[in-house]
């Protein structure tokens, strides 16, 4: 350490200020994140010593970030101007606001691990945009000035510990020559950072929870930020898109499906030999609603008795997977019945008006389609997208007063939702026009609070068993109102999860944590029953058309689950990295640099443990995959016309 001190006189010392300070504060959240979740992690000393190694490498990478404009100041102020004391006013300054950013961020990252238990991915991306909900939801959910407080006290303390240092390399002079040479030197650092160093580095473990200690939360950001689609055949490992495609034909043939003469599409034809049921259709996806609230799936704290109540009365899927782990994620999932692409969610990219999706084909059939959200449809895309790909979008700004109950940072409670929900339906019958409407609930969302008395868990302990209770409540409530309508007993009503609300585990993709629950629930349309077999959130959409006998034209990756032949069956699971494709009980994962992993998971504890799997099995994820991708890119997947 002495040999160092010589070094804070220089006249780039607070580069190693800076450095000090970065690598302690990255150094004290991986230490609060390893105590936190000691429980979940490999405990062998190897892979804790090198997730605390490559993650020193990781913090030394955005510490030369984080040092661009501290060196730029040490660089263009000349000799006569850095040494005055005036000069510690504005190098404070810097050095407060650059250490206020890095304090803030332990913050944020001990409560983004908590909720979602990784490092910042796309989700933190989106909490930036969307800052009117999040922050609301942040000030809701925590005692901010306290907080607040608490950072400014911390970072003061910090700028008086090193204050000596950063004031000593006022005492060394530097020409302009050799500062640009310096400074040049160090630009090199930083454009490595860039060019060189991937987030795939961290990656040395097969327990996920190492793997994410060893990372750096702002670098995770960065990454998430610059990778918001990442193209399949550079990154991903590919086969000869006409092999593929006639994988993809072959596993979408069904007795009711003619396909075009297009090699390069799957595009079909579904031919109905019963007339169309000419029914509605009330979809709710539920945000965040695990499969393991459900009493059925085992848990004992009675959050959900509505849905499990319903089970023996409705087509019920006992094997239903999530694609993501996000709500935009879901609702691609749902509407395009496509598999996840690398990168963020269709729903979120700018070329995705006009798409085939569950909408187009119902509003080709005389449908109203609406796309209803109880907060502000501009968050995620989704009003720019359901608009622009045959729905009418109604979100709290057309929900009258009238109709809510409770406000968080997210919108209006799911009742009020719900309530509002009964007044399009209605307003459709008396048109006498069918009518075909998603629904998105908020409620089960931080900081989990929904209207006083409706529930036996307060609103005021804000947990999110209350949340999904109140949710439960809510789509009681609507079917008991909705029973007492007319169009009631010619509708199928759809009650899904978006996701699930934890999606990291030990393992990449734990399939456990893309379980969800999903029912059909129609009394005087759909025979009960349990539906064992594995099926994905692709599938809804075409198995919804499937009961209802429609003919259309299908550009659907799903299958209609009623109409396949046995062994077909597969779900799709991903992170925005990390493709998984599951057949025959068996994961394979396909990752960026054309990485390919296969395993036999374990669909109770989401365990993979790693196994070889046959090569056709391979091609057929990597078909699923690159298909969509190349559907979607070229522009395929749009509306048929």
């Amino acid at each position: 350490m002495r040999k160092l001190l010589p070094l804070f006189k220089h006249r780039f010392g607070p580069l190693l200020v800076l450095a000090f300070i970065l690598c302690s504060l990255s150094l004290l959240t991986r230490i609060i994140l390893l105590i936190w979740s000691w429980p979940n992690l490999d405990h062998n000393p190897l892979y804790l010593l090198g997730a605390f190694l490559i993650g020193f490498f990781y913090d030394l990478v955005v510490w030369g970030f984080f040092a661009i404009p501290v060196a730029l100041y040490c660089w263009l102020m000349k000799d006569s101007w850095y040494q005055k004391k005036w000069q510690r006013i504005p190098l404070f300054v810097l050095f407060f606001l650059v250490t206020l950013i890095l304090v803030v961020n332990v913050c944020a990252e001990i409560v983004f691990w908590d909720e979602f238990n990784v490092r910042y991915n796309f989700i933190a991306v989106d909490y930036l945009i969307y800052t009117t909900e999040v922050l609301g939801n942040i000030w809701e959910s925590y005692n901010i000035p306290l907080i607040i407080g608490a950072v400014v006290l911390v970072v003061l303390l910090l700028l008086f510990l090193v204050r000596k240092k950063l004031v000593e390399s006022q005492q060394s002079s530097m020409r302009f020559k050799k500062r640009t040479v310096f400074f040049l030197c160090f630009l090199l650092f930083p454009l490595a950072g860039y060019f060189l160093v991937n987030n795939r580095f961290k990656d040395i473990s097969s327990n996920n929870y190492i793997n994410e200690l060893g990372g750096n939360g702002i670098y995770e950001f960065g990454s998430a930020f610059w990778n918001n689609e990442i193209d399949y055949n550079k990154f991903y490992i590919t086969r000869n898109d006409t092999t593929n495609f006639a994988i993809l034909r072959n596993m979408l043939q069904a007795p009711n499906a003619v396909f075009s003469s297009d090699p390069l599409s799957i595009e079909r034809t579904i031919r109905s030999d019963s007339p169309e049921h000419k029914w509605n259709v009330v979809l709710i996806s539920v945000e965040s609603l695990s499969g393991d609230y459900l009493q059925r799936f085992g848990n004992k704290e009675n959050i959900t008795p509505y849905l499990d109540s319903l089970i023996p009365h409705g087509l019920w899927f006992d094997q239903f997977y999530a694609s993501g782990t996000r709500t935009v994620r879901g609702l691609e999932a749902l509407s395009l019945a496509i598999p996840p692409t690398p990168g963020q969610s269709i729903v979120r990219r700018p070329d995705n008006d006009d798409m085939f999706t569950m909408g187009s084909v119902l509003k080709g059939k005389g449908y109203d389609c609406h796309y209803i959200y109880g907060g502000n449809s501009f968050f995620d895309n989704m009003g720019k997208f359901f608009s622009n790909s045959s729905y009418t979008v109604l979100d709290k700004r057309d929900i009258p007063d009238s109709f809510v109950h409770h406000i968080t940072a997210w919108g209006i409670d799911d009742e009020g939702a719900l309530d509002y929900t009964i007044r399009q339906c209605d307003k459709s019958y008396a048109a006498g026009k069918l009518f075909f409407n998603h629904v998105m609930t908020v409620s089960n969302h931080r900081p989990y609070t929904y209207p006083e008395g409706r529930i036996d868990i307060p609103p005021s302990s804000q947990t999110i068993a209350g949340a999904v209770k109140y949710t439960d409540y809510a789509i009681n409530k609507f079917l008991k109102d909705a029973q007492q309508k007319p169009w009631f007993n010619n509708t199928l009503f759809v009650i899904v999860a978006d996701h699930c609300s934890k999606s990291a585990g030990k393992t990449d993709l734990p399939v456990n944590r893309y379980h969800i629950p999903c029912l059909i629930y129609a009394p005087q349309l759909v025979k009960p029953r349990i539906e064992g077999r594995l099926v994905s959130q692709i599938d809804l959409a075409p198995t919804i058309l499937g009961l209802m006998n429609l003919s259309y034209t299908s550009r659907f990756f799903g299958y209609d689950i009623n109409r396949l032949a046995p062994g077909k069956e597969r779900v799709f699971i991903s992170t925005y990295q990390d493709m998984g494709y599951i057949r025959d009980g068996k994961l394979v994962i396909l990752s960026p640099q054309r990485r390919v992993k296969t395993f036999r998971p374990d669909f109770t504890t989401g365990a993979n443990v790693p196994e070889k799997v046959s090569d056709s099995l391979v091609n057929e994820a990597i078909s699923w995959y690159q298909g969509a991708s190349f559907l979607y890119r070229s522009g395929w997947y749009k509306r048929v016309k």
